[in-house]
């Protein structure tokens, strides 16, 4: 796989920082510590998953140290972002494309204003699985039939959601999705903790 600086839009940007584009690189900066925070993570929790110290971060972030390629490479991968959104300027950030999840068969998407919320889409085409492969996952989670019948397993319950019939519940319940006479759309918004839960299930 090709290097994420190899992309033309993306290096042209990051070329504009380097010559001083003061606008850009204060919002990056303000980014990179709005992430942090959404993800509850100290400046130290963030230097234990970069290469960078605790005082090198905080003076990225205060502006007293200049933006490198290398760092905000370091720093999207440990923020669970990617150079695309961290760099994005204000024009880019309207229209958003999905990202394949192939460890949960599912189309991505990430909201830009909050980093926290993940929006999956999924097509659910199993019965509900056996209740001893149920899971529970910390974190919040929130889902809208789009299309076909789901069956939701939670504990003892067995739901049956219908099309533009939505679902919220308690995810340290344990809990399974299967789909019922046939394929089942599902869109579900959930925060990182559910969507790590979610990979871990999967296999992801």
């Amino acid at each position: 796989m090709a290097p994420p600086w190899t992309d033309l839009p993306r290096l042209h940007t990051l070329l504009l920082m380097s010559q001083g584009t003061a606008e850009l690189d204060d919002l990056v900066r303000k980014r990179l510590r709005a992430l942090r925070l959404a993800q509850g993570l100290t400046l130290d929790d963030l230097a234990g998953r970069t290469h960078l110290s605790t005082s090198t971060l905080s003076r990225i972030e205060s502006g007293g140290r200049r933006l490198a390629l290398d760092q905000l490479v370091d720093l999207s991968r440990a923020l669970d972002t990617s150079l695309d959104e961290l760099v994005a300027v204000q024009g880019e950030q309207v229209v958003s494309n999905p990202v394949k999840d192939h460890g949960m068969d599912a189309l991505r998407w990430q909201m830009r204003r909050s980093p926290d919320t993940v929006i999956l889409r999924r097509r659910v085409v199993d019965p509900p699985p056996d209740p001893a492969r149920m899971r529970a996952h910390t974190g919040q989670e929130w889902l809208v039939v789009l299309s076909g019948t789901l069956i939701l397993q939670l504990g003892a319950q067995r739901h049956r959601i219908t099309q533009d019939q939505s679902a919220e519940f308690d995810t340290l319940v344990p809990h399974a999705f299967g789909a019922e006479g046939g394929p089942a759309d599902v869109l579900l918004i959930v925060d990182r903790a559910a969507g790590r839960g979610h990979h871990d299930e999967d296999g992801g």
